[in-house]
């Protein structure tokens, strides 16, 4: 059993900045990419941020050059800083990770329970 509990949510001005964290916990061998991912209302879900385990990342065009992705691979733990926040960030953010559990070595891919951003004035 692997579990994602991500926290740093919130409500925030457009300009603003959030941090997003997500820590795996569990039987876990291995993890290998992680990412974050949302969803607008009425919208489908969308990639925004992946960084593998070796640290090469991949950005949504639309976050470029605000959101930066990155990993403590000792805490198994995945980061979204978010910067310049604008109103059509708003959307629930999804954690997501490719795991190999322990003992099993069987692979995995784990889903967050979702952390809501509001960007807002």
């Amino acid at each position: 059993q692997v579990q994602l509990v991500e926290s740093g949510g919130g409500l925030v001005q457009p300009g603003g900045s959030l941090r997003l964290s997500c820590a795996a916990s569990g039987s876990i061998f291995s993890i290998n990419a992680m990412g974050w991912y949302r969803q607008a209302p009425g919208k489908q879900r969308e990639l925004v941020a992946a960084i593998t385990n070796g640290g090469n990342t991949d950005y949504a065009d639309s976050v470029k050059g605000r959101f930066t992705i990155s990993r403590d691979n000792a805490k198994n733990t995945v980061y979204l800083q978010m910067n310049s926040l604008k109103p059509e960030d708003t959307a629930v953010y999804y954690c997501n990770a490719a795991v190999i559990a322990r003992l099993s070595f069987r692979y995995l891919e784990v889903w967050g329970q979702g952390t809501l951003v509001t960007v807002s004035s």
